[in-house]
């Protein structure tokens, strides 16, 4: 039993406080640390009496998120008393009227936004994506809930080692889905990059501690090779009288293991392993001219590859970002990124859009920049939507990472698109009206259709017809959520439409039958035309498909409908009352939900899960239990949106099944490969091979064979010994999705 020194905690709880004032005191003013004060003995007598998991006081939580808001994000007062209370109302006896009472309307409104939704939900949506969507609203009211609640979301991922496995992948696959790429569009790229670095570390540890080893391994040759880079550049930036500072900069070990799995390549061949920044001290209105001055003297000393030139000072990423990027050789044959920027774009580069406001503020330029920009949007997007919570992360979600292109109107404005956008998605960012009656545009002069890429400089003139409306192929070329939302608005009203009308044929047909309009009969005829949904059996009633005629002989079956037609799994909860029920097979390997029983199970397409995986349970609606692997390319989305439907599922010991993967093998071609890399599989370890593709070209070979394993272990001895044959040079597992 753990012992508790209640003085010593006390000591400690204060000792935490006073760091938090001495942080925050640059920028107090005057009765600033009194509501601070106030705030901290209101959280700290709210929560007296509860623990985290990890024993300690729950104080330290709300004290460490006010720590990351100053530090890590550069927020004032206001959000240091929020985060301080940020738990207070969901945890605790206090109400936000409370709070409102104590602490004023502004702190009051992001406590609300910071709440979580508690209650019923439609039946098949998400709380998890309810929630996103209750926390996404406050955009239009604050930002600084976004901001608070990515650092509670730091430091609860800080923290994950002391909850049980299964929520440690659940907690760390919501961070993936929504708060990194949330933290990369509000431009916090320090914390998206460590939300990234600990979604890893939770969910390959195995590779997120080897990648991590090597990166110390080979710290001191890595720094030794910075060092002689940058000597003739350091020199001469001091002969020139620049103001700087040069760091090396070592890549995240997700962006590492990242590129390792996309160029399926090991750790030893990812060339840009990290980059060297140089910031400057630099006036506002020189700031421009000295960066392109750094990189004529980089340029001077290392060559430069023209296709990795990146400006993003002449025009700004969309979350504010600003940095000149370059791509040169050095003297060993090693390409090195070189990022360039001034003391201001690296603050805001690292703090993101409490930094923007910052130096706005300090510079008196009214124009707004293309993170308001974007945030104006979502808020138009948050306001006008009423799509179900799913579909609303989905949409917001597309719009979190992509790359921009800029183009022009006809008149010579500028206009910020995510990257893959078309003339349609042009079209919804002039207007919804002309969006929706856009026929084609005219790109640099010249007719295209409506799914027309848009390139960096093309200046796009819409072309519009009254006749023209929305149609669901629409959905399939646009990739901005501002047109995906107006397109799926235009189709729910045509939809709805269809579907009143299709509500009187029906009405009328059952009145004919001597058939009451009820819920039961509704739900039977829904069944009975095997409809997902009510909606979808009136709109294909109103749109002809379902023809009146055919209800008629719903009469006659009627009788044989079982009075429940809808009796199927909605979530983990009731799949387990349906788990004594199971017929257990000895054949199946696989333990699934709290007590691990053995139950029927597919395994999902999408990542060919074998034993020794790592792997979950997911319980679909129409196919029972899917067994995934924790990094299946599905996993985040499947593990945030619908937490509720995810089981705990591992392999028992007893592996007699075997499960079919794929292997790819690179090599030098030569007589006898073949029948060498056969009879390793077939004679040696006695596998079946299902099948086998090899292609040659010009003396190198490129093979697919697919084969039965027993488990992971089976599969890396294989690999192994496959590796020694002479000519092979490489072996890999290969996932289904990349």
């Amino acid at each position: 039993m753990i012992t508790i020194d209640v003085e010593d905690e006390k000591k400690e709880i204060i000792r935490r406080y006073r760091r938090l004032l001495r942080r925050a005191k640059p920028f107090l003013k005057e009765g600033d640390s009194k509501i601070i004060r106030k705030a901290f003995n209101t959280a700290l007598e709210a929560h007296k009496d509860m623990r985290r998991r990890t024993g300690e006081p729950y104080i330290y939580h709300p004290l460490d998120v006010a720590l990351i808001a100053i530090d890590e994000i550069g927020l004032g007062t206001t959000s240091i008393v929020a985060a301080l209370l940020h738990d207070v109302v969901e945890d605790t006896d206090l109400e936000i009227s409370d709070v409102e009472r104590n602490f004023g309307p502004k702190v009051a409104k992001i406590i609300d936004g910071l709440t979580k939704i508690s209650g019923v939900f439609e039946q098949g949506t998400s709380e998890q994506a309810e929630n996103f969507r209750k926390m996404l609203l406050t955009l239009s009211d604050d930002v600084r809930v976004i901001l608070i609640k990515l650092a509670d979301r730091l430091h609860n991922m800080r923290t994950l080692a002391s909850m049980p496995q299964n929520k440690q992948l659940k907690v760390a696959s919501e961070t993936m889905y929504i708060y990194a790429p949330l933290a990369h569009r509000l431009g916090l790229y320090a914390i998206k990059t460590e939300l990234e670095d600990l979604w890893l570390k939770y969910t390959e540890t195995d590779q997120y501690d080897e990648i991590s080893k090597k990166i110390v391994d080979t710290k001191e040759a890595r720094d030794k090779f910075v060092n002689r880079f940058i000597r003739p550049i350091r020199k001469e930036l001091k002969d020139q009288s620049l103001q700087f500072e040069i760091k090396g900069r070592t890549k995240s070990i997700y962006s590492i293991w990242n590129k390792m799995r996309k160029q399926n390549i090991p750790f030893e061949e990812v060339y840009d392993l990290f980059a060297v920044r140089i910031i400057l001290d630099s006036e506002p209105e020189n700031e421009k001219a000295d960066c392109w001055k750094v990189y004529s003297i980089v340029t001077d000393f290392y060559q430069p590859n023209p296709d990795r030139l990146r400006d993003w000072i002449s025009t700004p990423k969309g979350n504010g970002y600003e940095s000149l990027h370059t791509t040169v050789m050095s003297s060993p044959g090693q390409w090195v990124e070189v990022q360039i920027r001034t003391r201001r774009m690296d603050e805001i580069a690292e703090k993101g859009y409490a930094a923007h406001w910052k130096y706005k503020d300090n510079s008196g330029n009214g124009q707004s920049s293309g993170l308001e920009l974007w945030i104006s949007g979502v808020r138009e997007m948050l306001e006008q939507s009423d799509s179900t919570a799913i579909e609303f992360v989905d949409d917001f979600r597309s719009n979190l990472f992509h790359e921009e292109v800029f183009v022009f109107t006809p008149k010579g404005e500028l206009k910020t698109l995510p990257y893959g956008a078309t003339a349609l998605d042009f079209a919804f960012e002039i207007h919804t009206e002309i969006g929706a009656r856009c026929l084609g545009a005219k790109v640099n002069q010249r007719l295209v259709p409506l799914n027309h890429l848009l390139k960096n400089g093309d200046q796009v003139e819409v072309l519009t017809s009254k006749k023209q409306k929305p149609s669901e192929d629409w959905l399939r070329f646009v990739v901005t959520s501002k047109a995906r939302s107006k397109i799926k608005d235009a189709l729910k009203e045509e939809r709805k439409a269809a579907a009143r009308e299709g509500k009187e044929i029906v009405k009328r047909k059952l009145r004919q039958m001597k058939l009451k309009l009820n819920n039961e009969t509704v739900e039977q005829l829904r069944a009975y035309f095997d409809e997902r949904t009510v909606l979808d059996f009136y709109y294909k009633v109103g749109k002809g498909v379902i023809e009146p005629k055919e209800i008629k002989h719903f009469k006659e079956v009627r009788s044989n409908i079982p009075k429940d037609p809808n009796q199927r799994i909605e979530d983990a909860a009731s799949f387990k009352k349906q788990i004594a029920k199971v017929r257990q097979k000895q054949s199946d390997m696989l333990l699934i939900g709290e007590d691990m029983d053995v139950v029927d199970y597919r395994l999902a397409k999408c990542c060919n899960p074998i034993p020794g995986d790592e792997v979950f349970g997911f319980v679909t609606v129409n196919e029972g239990i899917k067994i995934h692997r924790t990094s299946c390319p599905n996993a985040p989305e499947l593990l945030s949106n619908y937490g509720y439907r995810v089981v705990k599922a591992k392999w028992s010991s007893q592996m007699d099944n075997a499960f079919l993967t794929d292997l790819k093998i690179i090599g030098t071609d030569r007589v006898g490969l073949i029948n060498d890399v056969t009879n390793i599989i077939s004679g040696e370890l006695k596998v079946n091979m299902r099948a086998m593709a090899i292609a040659t070209d010009q003396g190198i070979f490129e093979g697919k064979i697919t084969l039965y394993v027993q488990d992971t272990g089976h599969l890396e001895v294989m690999i192994r010994k496959l590796q020694k044959v002479n000519g092979v040079v490489k072996v890999t597992r290969i996932d289904t999705l990349k």
